[in-house]
């Protein structure tokens, strides 16, 4: 959806409350108590979130889609991830309190925990229930207040459920008229003594959803995403914390840790090696002439390429070992026109393996080489 707050003219019509109108959106912030098993540290951290709900005219339960973000909860044992929740829920608002109008929801969803622990705190389904209210305050806007449970199931902790408790408060804005309701009119053509005058629609010249007359930012370039003011919002297509105005990576796979560039922190080649050999297969070559056109064309980077062995052999064999993988890696990076001053290589042994040693097909994982990126 091209364009989060549409049509400013309704603010200038009827004074119509969330309960009239088809739609509402919520930009919320709010506070998250988590369950110590999964190592957060303080077990809490903030986080922000986006609600859109439409409001059918011939039903009690009214559809939401809600995504909360937290860009940075901290790990007991050091270093932090980001925590995205998506849930589809059902609302029923019960009859208003005077101008408060209360309301319950319950649903389902799925959380993608940025930097995983295995078996600790990984991604899950998600199950919540909350309850909350709306007061308005102006045409088309309410202060609105929620508490939510959240449960996630994932194959961490034996499958039990990690629970937390989100309180949140924010604003709603609604729009878009019943079906009920007669449609404004673009134009209004009057006559008097057989003279035609006739207003016209409001301008929107650049095509962006907001009227000239309210439009801060009136060359906005087509397609951008825009505030109630018309100006652009800062948007993270690919969800990992860096706006696209600053990423040069823009793809990254959600949930890949990533670097202030929004470029991946680490990068696997996948390259394996057969036993006691530092030779790269031929068929990983596409995979070298890939990353050596990802370095030549960002120059800002460097790599650092780190070779690994299985556990067979002695310690010292097998550092050495990891050490002509690594040096053959880099070598042939440079064959393909990476500038050297971009490359350092480096072995770990046998050290940090990535599967079970005790398996051909595990120790066929850490025979391996792996790249890190640093900007310079």
């Amino acid at each position: 959806m091209k364009r989060l707050l549409l049509i400013p003219a309704l603010l200038l019509g009827s004074a119509s409350f969330a309960a009239d109108a088809k739609y509402e959106i919520s930009p919320m912030v709010g506070y998250d108590l988590v369950e110590g098993n999964v190592g957060i540290k303080g077990d809490d951290h903030f986080l922000g979130g986006l609600e859109f709900q439409y409001n059918p005219e011939n039903s009690k339960i009214s559809p939401e889609i809600s995504v909360l973000y937290s860009p940075s909860a901290d790990y007991e044992g050091g270093g932090d991830t980001s925590i995205t929740r998506i849930l589809l829920n059902g609302v029923y608002s019960f009859e208003n309190i005077g101008k408060i109008t209360p309301f319950v929801k319950a649903g389902l969803g799925y959380e993608i925990v940025g930097t995983e622990v295995k078996d600790y705190n990984e991604d899950g389904v998600v199950v919540d229930a909350g309850a909350g209210l709306k007061v308005p305050f102006a045409p088309s806007w309410s202060f609105k207040a929620e508490a939510l449970y959240l449960g996630k199931v994932s194959s961490a902790h034996n499958s039990n459920v990690d629970n937390n408790l989100v309180a949140m408060v924010g604003l709603t804005y609604a729009f878009g008229a019943t079906a009920t309701k007669e449609a404004p009119k673009e134009e209004v053509v009057e006559e008097v003594e057989e003279t035609i005058v006739v207003i016209p629609a409001e301008k929107d010249s650049d095509g962006d959803g907001i009227y000239d007359a309210l439009d801060k930012c009136p060359d906005t370039p087509a397609g951008s995403t825009v505030g109630v003011d018309g100006c652009p919002i800062d948007m993270d297509s690919d969800h990992d914390g860096v706006i696209d105005a600053k990423d040069l990576c823009p793809n990254t796979p959600v949930g890949d840790a990533v670097n202030s560039d929004g470029c991946p922190a680490t990068v696997n080649l996948h390259i394996t090696f057969p036993t006691n050999s530092a030779v790269i297969p031929a068929s990983l070559d596409s995979l070298i002439t890939k990353y050596a056109d990802f370095l030549k064309t960002n120059t800002n980077y460097s790599a650092k390429i780190v070779g690994y062995t299985d556990s067979r052999g002695s310690a010292d064999y097998n550092q050495k070992l990891s050490e002509r993988r690594a040096n053959a890696v880099m070598q042939a990076l440079i064959e393909k026109g990476v500038n050297p001053s971009q490359l350092t290589a480096v072995g770990m042994g046998e050290a940090d393996p990535i599967a079970s040693n005790d398996t051909a097909a595990g120790r066929a994982q850490n025979r391996r080489i792996e790249a890190e990126l640093t900007r310079n």
